[in-house]
């Protein structure tokens, strides 16, 4: 049996996804009446303190998002495998993201607003991109997809990852003897590592001061397209206004929505958009976990199964 906790989302639509790939399995909902102990795998989005009440049987639990930090600190999770959703799609946004918002900075975008602004026509030429170098925070699927299309915009590309990996045409830089090598060689900064407590926090005053200058117009930009608990929001407004970083994209914050109070919205070289950078498709989630399901039950392992320890 399948239960859906999809919390904020669609339970009836989902079902009826799921129903359409799993014709013969039981698929059930919170509002359901059911066997709990027959449950043996669980969708989660965003559960709830009782997601997991009562669930004896429960063989994984399925995530429906890219990231697990926030799964991972449930109070009851089962010390089950937590399979993460892999899909090209995810990837693919994640990627038109990435790649958009490093030819804006390119392109001096937060320098010619404030001349609109202005009416000001200040004939400068922005930097090319085969001169601007793209540092990658974060090696994995998403890392490495963004890599590969940074490299095919022409700028030249380096990676920093937990553990040394090799990837053709990047330089990679692994671990914190690393960290600073790699910033220094960086003028546009792209966050895209898993939250753990190691990396909470790492987008601040000490790294932005540390990223290469003299190549963008305004000076070293931030994308950050991974959590909000990545960035301190405090010292990103005080770099930004204060010419430490020439802009900022930015995807995600510490509070979602951002509320309104927030300078960051009157910030004129930070770009905000309202965590959409890689929107999880509902048809491609249905059809992945449902393919996890009946391999599963056909013998074979899970795929994409979190390493507890590493949190990702």
């Amino acid at each position: 049996m399948l239960l859906l906790h999809l919390n904020q989302t669609n339970e009836d639509a989902w079902a009826e996804r799921l129903r359409r790939r799993l014709p013969a399995y039981p698929i059930v909902r919170r509002g359901d009446s059911f066997d709990a102990d027959k449950v043996r795998y669980v969708l989660v989005w965003k559960p709830l303190a009782d997601a997991f009440e009562g669930l004896t049987g429960l063989e994984a639990v399925l995530s429906y998002g890219a990231g697990v930090d926030a799964l991972l600190t449930h109070p009851r999770l089962p010390s089950v495998p937590i399979v993460r959703f892999v899909d090209p799609d995810l990837t693919t946004r994640m990627g038109d993201y990435v790649v958009a918002n490093a030819m804006m900075h390119l392109r001096n975008s937060a320098g010619f607003l404030a001349d609109q602004r202005l009416h000001r026509w200040h004939n400068v030429a922005p930097a090319k991109g085969t001169d601007v170098t793209v540092g990658v925070m974060g090696l994995g699927q998403l890392g490495l997809h963004a890599a590969a299309r940074l490299l095919a915009q022409g700028f030249r590309v380096l990676g920093w990852s937990r553990r040394m990996k090799a990837v053709t045409g990047v330089d990679t830089f692994a671990g914190q003897e690393g960290f600073e090598p790699f910033l220094a060689g960086t003028d546009i900064l792209v966050n895209l590592l898993p939250l753990t407590p190691e990396t909470r926090g790492i987008l601040c005053r000490d790294v932005f001061e540390k990223l290469h200058k003299g190549v963008l117009l305004q000076g070293p930009a931030v994308i950050n397209a991974a959590r909000g608990g990545h960035q301190v929001e405090a010292d990103l407004m005080t770099a930004l206004a204060d010419g430490t970083l020439g802009a900022a994209s930015l995807d995600v914050f510490e509070t979602e929505p951002l509320p309104e109070t927030s300078p960051l919205w009157n910030l004129p070289n930070c770009f905000i958009t309202p965590h959409v950078a890689a929107v999880s498709d509902p048809e491609a989630g249905a059809r992945y976990f449902a393919e996890v399901i009946l391999r599963h039950e056909a013998g074979e392992p899970l795929p994409n199964v979190i390493d507890r320890d590493l949190g990702y």
